[in-house]
Parts: C-alpha cells; structure tokens; sequence
C-alpha cells in the first residue's frame, strides 16, 4: 500500500530554506522510505504534550511533525525544522 504526501504551505515554505542537500534529504526520505511503506509509524514517534496525536520523523538534524490520517491513507507534513527549534 503506497501512503500519499501531501506537505502544507508552512512546510513547503520551511523547506525551501533549507540547504540543498538538506532538501534533498528529506524528499528523498518522505518518497523512497515512507510513501512506499506499509506502516509509516514504524520509522517515527508519537509526540506527546499538546502536540498529542501527530508523529515526528528524524532526518539528520531535521525534524518533520507529520500527521499520519489513516483513513485517507495520507502522511500530511505540517512542519520541519531543525531539531533546536521545531518543538517550540
């Protein structure tokens, strides 16, 4: 079962910040490792707190918060940063 990205506005916008091979990175990540996976939580955490529900995926230095909806069979990034700075 192929999950389907989608990436906010927000996201996008944080993405394009970013250096190029961090970018590349990332893509890379959310099409070849979680797109294509049968269950995309096996490769991130559940957040806790008020951000209670969403998941978070590690790359590199990067953290992207990502809401898995399973009826929709959809992954929607709804942010990225840095490590330092993205749970703020």
């Amino acid at each position: 079962m192929a999950w389907r990205i989608e990436i906010t506005r927000t996201a996008t916008r944080q993405i394009t910040k970013l250096d190029p091979k961090a970018q590349k990175s990332i893509l890379h990540f959310l099409r070849e490792r979680l797109s294509p996976s049968d269950n995309p939580r096996q490769w991130g955490r559940a957040l806790q707190g008020e951000k209670r529900g969403l998941w978070r995926y590690r790359v590199g230095d990067y953290r992207l918060i990502c809401d898995i909806q399973d009826e929709k069979i959809t992954i929607l990034v709804l942010e990225l940063g840095h490590r330092k700075d993205v749970y703020r």
